[in-house]
């Protein structure tokens, strides 16, 4: 019998956390509550769900700052071993440089307010599929020039060395290493690797290929591995190990 997927729903509004509980209740999925920042940091330090759904604007400690607690990877952050856990931030806000200062800190994913209970519980699953190590024994782990990737333990190395990333920004270059040299729009990449419609913020795949830059790449600015297409988007680029 599968395991019981774990969801931590933290929003200072009670009927929102009322609503998605439900919903997400429905779908087989347990779920754990938080009012405020402290309450949600206390619950993280206790257990580890598999999924957060975040209210940005929280009492105590915004959402903001817990992503950036979670992601952190300092060997003082009591929430290290948490960081890869998969996170959609809920916004009442409509500025993308607020929804992109999110993706910048690790969120996989955002929800503006006010939003369809259906269409968070879409995204829950697709992120949590997505999260979960592939079963096909022919998902083999790729090398491409110090660059190794495992897809059934969800590891990554460049030259030897761990990279941590999250669950949205390893679907992401999984994607790309299973096509190198396929050159992806935005567009393109956000309906195969978030898998479904998502509402035209084309930023979000601009704010995960920066940040893999900054965890792969020798030179971020100068990248061997993501490339741009300049008018076009992304591909992958190196030349496979013999």
């Amino acid at each position: 019998m599968a395991k019981q997927r774990n969801i931590l729903v933290v929003d200072d509004e009670r009927t929102i956390r009322e609503v998605v509980r439900r919903y997400l209740e429905l779908e087989g999925y347990a779920v754990t509550e938080a009012a405020t920042g402290p309450e949600a940091l206390s619950i993280l330090h206790d257990s580890q769900p598999d999924l957060i759904v975040l209210d940005i604007m929280l009492p105590g400690v915004d959402g903001f700052a817990i992503t950036r607690r979670l992601r952190g990877n300092s060997d003082h952050n009591p929430l290290r071993a948490q960081g890869d856990i998969p996170i959609i931030l809920l916004t009442a806000r409509s500025n993308e440089v607020d929804r992109v200062a999110g993706l910048e800190l690790g969120a996989d994913d955002y929800v503006t307010k006010p939003f369809s209970p259906r269409e968070l519980v879409a995204r829950v699953k697709v992120i949590l599929r997505r999260a979960s190590p592939p079963e096909v024994e022919s998902e083999q782990p790729l090398e491409f020039a110090g660059l190794s990737l495992d897809p059934r333990s969800r590891a990554v190395t460049v030259d030897g060395k761990g990279a941590a990333l999250t669950a949205k920004e390893f679907d992401l270059l999984w994607f790309l290493l299973r096509h190198p040299r396929q050159v992806f729009t935005r567009q393109q990449l956000l309906d195969q690797v978030w898998g479904y419609e998502f509402y035209g913020d084309e930023s979000t795949v601009t704010v995960h290929v920066r940040r893999l830059r900054e965890k792969l790449e020798p030179n971020p600015s100068q990248p061997i591995y993501v490339k741009t297409v300049w008018g076009v988007g992304y591909k992958f680029e190196a030349a496979a190990e013999e």
